[in-house]
């Protein structure tokens, strides 16, 4: 009866613990700092720089003799790709007059086509200046600014300029740009904004699976799972090879099926399996592996939990938590040596995690090695001096360590 007990306590302590491990390791990625931006489409330079004549030296004029910089050869440059060229032709006319603003431009996007995004920022700042002096309006260079800044990170500069872009006055807004203005709002914590901006873009562009899965994530921050199931399926059905929207849907089946009971769990668990093995299928890797191990655990899939863990353990990368999960699902399949073998690769990797050494103590127990269940579960109640069961085993186990 005893031992009994002791099955019933393990099997509830690690599920707990793994679905900590799951958001911390699952939503680490989408929650440690900055949300990185996805380029959608590149800025696009415009014609009007080649067409533009200022009343600047001759150098800058289309007509420019071969061997003097113009903006008409400097644009030809960049339809031709050649950017670090162009950059040159811009620069050599922006030194030969500081005022040329159409110099300025052009080196912005080449800076841009670069990925000197900062820079870029730099140069296009320099042409709007000098064309408000003369008080012109152009909206395509603040546009472009509004990316330069964006792919920067500057999100606070970025953000006044994308606001403009997409509320000007009879124009329909730019689904891309208002994914961009949605992405700023969300790194500089206005959520209720980037939500109301997400929930735009995907008015223009339905089917738009960055923005569902920025809304999944932000439903799913909140807790609201139900939210969260709807924008990540959305957002796989949009693009079945979406490994984000996979592995983001996965973990909210994984936690809305915690917070229900019954049917309810048992058929989200089973549809985080489904979504977790849709993201093996895409992205293959020792992480993909992991999250599908977590799924089969929850879903009590233990064989195949067993098989996808052994796949994340074999991984360089695999950490503690990996051999950890690995060990529990073959304690469940009462391989006991494996067991053994994979929690203390764990204990190896987070020797102070004192989960490990209650189911390495368990699992040595059971193998009848007594002297190596005592030493365990002594390491346990180092770790966690007021927890009974390792007090209770300690004993337990202390007549046969001999």
């Amino acid at each position: 009866m005893k031992h009994f007990r002791l099955m019933k306590r393990l099997n509830l302590r690690p599920a707990a613990c793994a679905a900590a491990l799951v958001a911390c390791a699952g939503l680490a990625h989408a929650q440690s700092g900055a949300t990185r931006p996805r380029r959608v489409t590149p800025v696009q330079p415009t014609p009007e720089a080649a067409a533009s004549v200022n009343a600047s030296p001759s150098a800058a004029r289309a007509g420019a003799p071969s061997g003097t910089a113009s903006t008409a050869r400097a644009f030809s440059l960049l339809e031709q790709k050649q950017y670090e060229a162009a950059l040159a032709e811009a620069k050599q006319l922006a030194a030969a007059d500081p005022k040329n603003s159409e110099a300025w431009k052009l080196a912005g996007y080449a800076q841009f086509y670069l990925k000197r995004y900062a820079e870029a920022a730099a140069d296009l700042e320099r042409a709007l200046d000098l064309r408000s002096a003369t008080g012109e309006k152009d909206t395509k260079t603040e546009d472009a600014l509004a990316q330069a800044y964006f792919f920067a990170e500057n999100y606070e500069q970025a953000l006044p300029l994308l606001v403009g872009a997409t509320t000007r006055a009879g124009a329909r807004p730019d689904a891309v740009m208002l994914y961009y203005r949605a992405v700023a709002e969300m790194n500089l914590k206005k959520t209720a904004d980037a939500e109301r901006t997400f929930a735009d873009v995907l008015k223009a562009d339905p089917k738009n699976k960055f923005a569902l899965l920025y809304l999944g994530q932000l439903a799913f921050n909140r807790r609201d799972y139900a939210t969260a199931v709807n924008m990540l399926n959305r957002a796989t059905l949009a693009d079945a090879t979406f490994a984000q929207g996979w592995e983001m849907l996965a973990q909210a089946y994984m936690f809305r099926g915690r917070a229900a009971t019954g049917a309810a769990a048992d058929a989200d668990f089973l549809s985080a399996v489904r979504a977790a093995d849709s993201l093996a299928r895409v992205r293959p890797d020792g992480r993909s592996a992991l999250l599908q191990g977590q799924a089969l655990l929850f879903a009590k899939q233990f064989p195949r939990a067993v098989a996808a863990l052994e796949r994340a353990a074999a991984s360089p990368q695999a950490n503690g938590e990996t051999f950890y999960y690995l060990g529990y699902a073959q304690v469940q399949a009462k391989n006991f040596p494996k067991a053994v073998a994979a929690l203390e690769s764990a204990a190896a990797k987070t020797p102070d995690n004192a989960e490990v050494y209650r189911l390495l103590g368990f699992s040595y127990e059971s193998s009848k090695q007594y002297a190596k269940a005592l030493a365990a579960y002594e390491r346990g109640l180092e770790l966690a001096p007021s927890d009974d069961y390792f007090k209770e085993s300690a004993e337990r186990v202390r007549p046969f360590a001999k």
